[in-house]
C-alpha cells in the first residue's frame, strides 16, 4: 500500500521503517516539506521511502498513520483537509498526554471520549481505527521481542478498515489470536486511558526492559 505517517518523533519512525521493510511505499509527513528528519530518514530508508509535509502525505496515500501526539493530532489533521483524508482508513496511535504540569503526564482527553473518537467527529469521512497505542515503538512492530504470548487491542466503527489493520498488525508479527477487537470506537477511551497505568509501570522497571498486556483467562 501508499502509506502515510505523520510524525516524525521515535514512533513515526519505526512505524515508518518497518511498513518500509515490509515493502510498502511510505511517504513521512511533517509540517513542512523539507523537515530535516524526514529528510534523512527517507535518504536512508531507500527508494520506497519520501517525505513530504503532512497535506502532501496524506494526499498521496491511501492509508494514513497518525503517529503524532494526540495534543496535536487535530491540528495536524486539519492541514491536510477533508476533501483529502474522505474514504480513507486513519490508523490512529495517538495518546493525549499532557506534560504541561511535569512528568508523568496526564491525560487531556478521557472518560467520556478520547483522541480517536475526537478524530471521527470532526472527520465522519475518515476511517478510523485504534491501535498500537498502548505499547512502546521497538514492541510495536517486534512482538517477539517479548517472550511468550501477548495482547494488541483494536477499536473502530468500520469493519473493513479493521480488517485492513489488523491485516497490518499480522504482518507487523501480531499473532491473529492476541489481536483483540475491542469494538466500537467508543473502545478507545479504555486503550487510551492504560496510559497513566502503563506510564507507572515503566517507571519501575528497569532501564529498557519492554513490556505489554496478556489476557489470561479460563
Amino acid at each position: 500500500m501508499k502509506i502515510a505517517v505523520l510524525g516524525t518523533g521515535m514512533v513515526g519512525h519505526a512505524l515508518a521503517g518497518k511498513l518500509v521493510s515490509l515493502g510498502h511505499e511510505v511517504i513521512m509527513g511533517s509540517r513542512e516539506s523539507g523537515n530535516p528528519k524526514g529528510e534523512e530518514w527517507a535518504r536512508q530508508a531507500g527508494p520506497r521511502a519520501r517525505a513530504g509535509s503532512f497535506a502532501e502525505a496524506c494526499a498521496q496515500s491511501e492509508l494514513i498513520v497518525n503517529a503524532t501526539p494526540g495534543t496535536v493530532s487535530l491540528a495536524v489533521l486539519a492541514e491536510a483537509g477533508d476533501t483529502t483524508l474522505n474514504g480513507k482508513i486513519l490508523l490512529d496511535v495517538a495518546n493525549a498526554l499532557d506534560g504541561s504540569k511535569g512528568f508523568p503526564p496526564s491525560l487531556s482527553v478521557c472518560n467520556t471520549d478520547s483522541i480517536a473518537e475526537t478524530i471521527q467527529r470532526t472527520y465522519p469521512g475518515v476511517r478510523v481505527v485504534k491501535s498500537l497505542n498502548t505499547v512502546s515503538a521497538p514492541v510495536m512492530v517486534d512482538p517477539g521481542r517479548l517472550p511468550g504470548p501477548h495482547d494488541m487491542f483494536m477499536a473502530g466503527n468500520d469493519a473493513d478498515a479493521k480488517s485492513t489493520v489488523s491485516g497490518l498488525l499480522q504482518e507487523f508479527g501480531w499473532a491473529p489470536e492476541h489481536i483483540r477487537d475491542l469494538g466500537g470506537l467508543d473502545a478507545a477511551r479504555g486503550m487510551e486511558m492504560w496510559l497513566p497505568l502503563w506510564l507507572r509501570i515503566f517507571m519501575q522497571q528497569p532501564k529498557g526492559k519492554m513490556f505489554n498486556i496478556a489476557i489470561v483467562s479460563e
